[in-house]
């Protein structure tokens, strides 16, 4: 019951949509082979149409049958009544659906479009065809042979081919019978005999599933070859019509030898797919049959039996011998999709057996769709004419598609293949509807080619297309157009009647007669002007005079010849133009140009505008210079003022003319201006840095300065004047780490972020400075050198670090790649000064105890001598020293005994050699500097030296040495000194235990060893020398 409700819902929701869309479906049934002009129906009356009086049509009511252009249509609808008649063309049921024998299944279809549009639809008229009695039953053949071996059973059954006859239901094939022969043949051995077979055999009649009717052939007596072989008897087979048709073969019935057994197959029906591309000669099936006999009785002989149809006899093969049916020519499932082939198994004696096998032809996407155009607008030579009035929706033609394939190599879509003002609506099945989509407009388009295109859903996908044409009919909807709305003239007063004015001139988008225009005046037209209704030409047909009237305004009509006519207007202004009463009048009494000082020759200065309250010659204006020609010209039309000399500001910074202007009437008339041109700047000065005043100066940073602080300025002036002279400042290099801004307005340079202990060091900025100028900007570039560090004690060090950042390019950081981090802090240091003081006291107690030993006096003797030779730089300096130093010796002085100097990097490759220098205790460097006659020693090192350890602490750009505290090394023989730099050297002490070292890329550093706070004289100071302590 569910089921039921759910078939009828659709099918109540397909309807909705079918009378949505404007189709309705209508039956009738008809006898085939009907005379023409027989009445079969009435659509106004079949389908309740009703036509409402509110609803205006715009044509009659109109039934129109919609074919394809060459088709011959087996009925005719009455355009005004919707009666539907028989036509001169014969309605063959069998011949329309050849191949269909079920009784409901043969339609013709028509398709009648109810105009116009405004009541349109679309209804689609299935006519049953009804079968007559017009085709006899016909046997495969005139003579039927049939064996029967001589000991075949009473009631034994054979078959007997079927007759075939085209019609259907009672009009098909009814009843067989066995007729007896008027006359028998004479007897002779192995020949046919007098007796009848009416008595030997019977005839019965079984149906089958499908309705078909087989004769059958039963034995009623028992046959004796020896006495009669062969038995010939009519066989009638008659239909169920009215009168009834029959027709009549020759049966024979030979009798063969005894033969036990018969053929049996092993599988009675078969069925079988195969694809319709299969290729001639490939298997379809292979059957199997045994024979219980033997010998000759045993072998198997397969063939068709005469019942199948033609199409499967010419379609297949089978092999007598195996039994194995193949592919005799193409198939083709649209031709056939099921083919039933009967094969008897004989064994040459005895009646063959029957074995059916069904072959369903399975689809594959070979056929093209196809595409079927019948026109609701009738076309003229193939094209459609349509009006652009035409209202949306339009029905232009009904379009079907089909596909003779299966399933969804069968499924066809149908569109356009490119945008037009047309659509395809659905309306039954793979059918559509072209109509128009939006409004037509003959001017925009005047006609259409359509591309239609059917696709099938297969893989791949097969396409067809079909082209329509679509003229575009004009209609009257366009109005003439002016080729100005307004039209302006001028006339001098004092015209000879008659004068032409101008020719007014419309347009039109129409064609033909709805092109045509008429021109007219307006209601509001004085009557002292003309219009030319054919030409348009505009005439003043009396002297004007200005005092009286000097303006005038109307209009005119451009009319087209539509119908209905459509017309436009346009306003017409008359001036009328005085005599030559006006003298030329400049814009301004004074003109002041400015212009640059690089205008080149004969460029344009600027524009003297004048003007005449005349017209015509008599506003003609020539200007021309009084005074100044040499310098400049004037375009005596325009008034554009050229120089023809070059300028210099510097020598002429304006010049002053007169300008005359003359107008072209026969009295001219003139007036005068003064002109001033003035000579501007131009950009052709770059900035020029005041402050810094040199790019090797330097300024301190201190380290405890504040983010956002200025730490120092630069400034530039410009000689140019104006925008030329405003500048902006940039840092373009050198603060890769952002730790300093610029003012881009002021040049004030503030510290960005609070300074780290990697940010100690020179740094090296690139400020450039560029002006506003116009057409290009001109720039200068300054180096600001800035020293990150807690005070400058040396400052010729700084200056020499600046001089070498002087020698890098500027697009190249200074420092990059080459800062280190810094590891000699104060924790190191204080670590390095316990462990010294410690060393030294150990050292003081262990010579403490060897002195004792040994005689004072004598010691000190020899030590004193020792001294001396090695590395006492002043005997007598020296005495007092050892004085001292005996008195009182300072462990201070001996903690610089296990101090080593390292360099930070000593493996990079990319490592360059730089000075380094080291933070001495207070204490030390006092004592020490107290103790060294700077009279008599090398200025190598001078007490006022920069604090040089507090430079390297940081990681500035510069390489750090690092300050290490070392256990005391064992006694060596030699001792290498590294060099250190000439400006920024130290000195270290050493005892017997100590060694000396000094690095220095300086080729002229001096290096210098001394024991015991001493310190030796070096040598020259142009020469490198290696020094050594010895043991005493």
């Amino acid at each position: 019951m569910d089921l039921l409700s759910g078939t009828y819902l659709l099918a109540v929701l397909f309807a909705c949509i079918v009378y949505q869309s404007g189709a309705q479906e209508k039956n009738y049934t008809v006898r085939e082979e009907l005379p023409e002009n027989v009445l079969i129906g009435n659509l106004l009356k079949d389908l309740n149409l009703t036509l409402d009086p509110d609803v205006p049509l715009s044509s009659p009511l109109q039934f129109k049958l919609v074919y394809k252009t060459g088709d011959v249509p087996l009925v005719r609808v009455e355009e005004n009544t919707g009666e539907i008649f028989t036509t001169a063309n014969r309605i063959d049921r069998e011949k329309l659906c050849s191949g269909i024998f079920s009784e409901n299944r043969c339609f013709y279809e028509v398709e009648v479009a109810v105009l116009p549009d405004e009541v349109f639809r679309l209804v689609k008229i299935r006519f049953l065809i009804e079968d007559i009695n017009d085709n006899a039953p016909l046997f495969p053949s005139t003579v039927i042979n049939i064996s029967i071996p001589e000991n075949t059973a009473i009631n034994s059954r054979y078959s007997v081919p079927s007759a075939i006859d085209p019609d259907i239901g009672v009009n098909g094939i009814q009843h067989y019978e066995l007729l007896k022969p008027k006359t028998a043949p004479k007897r002779t051995f192995g020949s046919i005999t007098n007796d009848q077979g009416q008595n030997v055999f019977g005839l019965d009649i079984i149906e089958t599933p499908e309705g078909d009717k087989w004769p059958q052939l039963i034995v009623q007596q028992i046959l004796d070859r020896e006495q009669k072989d062969t038995y010939v008897m009519k066989i009638k087979v008659e239909d169920g019509g009215n009168p009834p048709r029959s027709s009549t073969a020759i049966l024979q019935v030979t009798v063969t030898d005894v033969n036990d057994n018969r053929p049996v197959f092993k599988e009675n029906d078969i069925e079988v797919s195969i694809p319709e591309n299969a290729p001639v000669g490939t298997s379809v099936s292979q059957l199997h049959a045994t024979d219980a006999d033997l010998g000759s009785n045993a072998q198997i002989l397969f063939s068709f039996s005469n019942q199948i149809s033609n199409l499967a006899r010419r379609l297949f093969a089978i092999d007598n011998t195996t039994g194995l049916i193949t592919i005799k020519e193409p198939l083709d499932r649209e031709e056939s999709p099921v083919h039933k082939l009967t094969v008897l198994a004989s064994d040459g004696s005895s009646t063959p057996s029957r074995a059916t096998v069904t072959i369903n032809i399975t689809d594959i996407n070979d056929n093209v769709p196809s595409i079927d155009t019948r026109y609701i607008i009738n076309p003229v030579n193939g094209t459609v004419l349509l009006s652009e009035k035409a209202p949306l929706n339009t029905k232009i033609a009904l379009i079907t598609v089909m596909d003779k394939d299966a399933d969804l190599n069968g499924k066809v879509t149908c569109f356009t293949d490119h945008d037009v003002p047309f659509r395809l609506k659905p309306v039954f099945d793979n059918q559509f509807l072209l109509e128009t989509a939006t409004f037509l407009d003959f001017e925009a388009t005047r006609e259409y080619a359509i591309k239609i295109v059917a696709s099938d859903s297969g893989k791949p996908p097969l396409n067809q297309s079909a082209m329509l044409l679509i003229k575009i009919k004009d209609e009257n909807d366009n109005a003439p157009v002016f080729t100005q709305p307004v039209i302006g003239l001028s006339i001098p007063e004092n015209n000879a009647p008659g004068t032409q004015l101008t020719k007014i001139s419309a347009t039109d988008a129409d064609s033909g007669r709805n092109a045509e225009i008429s021109y007219m005046l307006g209601s509001d037209a004085p009557p002292i002007f003309n219009l030319d209704r054919r030409t348009g030409i505009l005439t003043a047909v009396r002297k004007l005079d200005r005092e009286k009237q000097d303006r005038y305004s109307f209009t005119v009509l451009a009319k087209d010849n539509g119908m209905p006519p459509l017309q436009t207007n346009a306003t017409v202004t008359v001036s009328v133009l005085d005599q030559n009463d006006n003298s030329p009048a400049f814009t301004h009494n004074e003109y002041n140009f400015y212009v640059p000082e690089n205008l080149p020759m004969y460029g344009t200065v600027g524009l003297i505008t004048v003007t005449d309250a005349d017209s015509g010659e008599n506003a003609a204006v020539t200007l021309s210079i009084l005074n100044g020609r040499d310098n400049f010209i004037i375009d005596p039309l325009t008034g554009v003022i050229r120089p023809n000399i070059t300028f210099d500001r510097e020598q002429q910074s304006s010049y002053t003319f007169q300008v005359k202007a003359v107008d072209g009437g026969r009295l001219q008339r003139s007036s005068t201006a003064k002109v001033t041109i003035n000579v501007v700047d131009v950009n052709d000065n770059r900035p020029v840095f005041v402050i810094p005043s040199s790019n090797y100066s330097y300024d301190l940073v201190p380290t405890s300065t504040n983010p956002g602080s200025v730490v120092t300025k630069v400034f530039a002036v410009d000689n140019d004047t104006g925008m030329n002279a405003e500048l902006r400042y940039s840092i373009i290099g050198g603060n890769s780490r952002g730790l300093f801004t610029i003012d881009q307005l002021t040049g004030n340079i503030t510290l960005k972020e609070k300074v780290i202990t990697s940010d100690h060091g020179l740094h090296r900025l690139v400020i450039k400075v560029n002006d506003l100028g116009q057409p290009e900007s001109l720039y200068t570039i300054a180096l600001v050198h800035l020293f990150v560090n807690e005070t400058v004690t040396n400052g010729s060090y700084v200056q020499e670090l600046v001089r070498r950042n002087m020698e890098t390019p500027v697009g190249q950081n200074v420092g990059d790649g080459e800062i280190t981090p810094q590891t000699n802090d104060y924790v190191k240091i204080i670590i390095a000064i316990i462990a010294g003081t410690m060393t030294v006291i150990l050292v003081i107690f262990v010579t403490a105890l060897v002195r004792c030993r040994q005689t004072p006096r004598h010691k000190v003797v020899q030590k004193s001598k020792q001294s001396g030779e090695w590395v006492s730089p002043n005997q007598e300096n020296r005495q007092i020293k050892k004085k001292k130093k005996k008195k009182k010796r300072s462990p201070k002085s001996l903690l610089l005994n296990f101090v080593t100097i390292e360099e930070s990097k000593p493996d990079d490759p990319g490592h360059e050699h730089i000075n380094g220098t080291l933070d001495i205790p207070v204490e030390l460097e006092e004592q020490t500097m107290g103790k060294y006659n700077w009279a008599t020693t090398p200025t190598t090192f001078k007490p006022d030296s920069p604090d040089l350890a507090k430079h390297y602490k940081s990681a500035s750009p510069q390489p750090t040495f690092q300050i290490k505290p070392e256990t005391p090394v064992p006694p060596k023989k030699h001792h290498v000194i590294q060099e250190l730099p000439l400006d920024n050297t130290f000195v270290v002490g050493c005892d017997s235990l100590s060694k000396c070292s000094s690095s220095s890329s300086d080729p002229y550093s001096v290096s210098e060893c001394s024991c015991q706070g001493g310190f030796k004289t070096p040598g020259p100071i142009h020469t490198r020398q290696a020094y050594i302590c010895k043991l005493a």
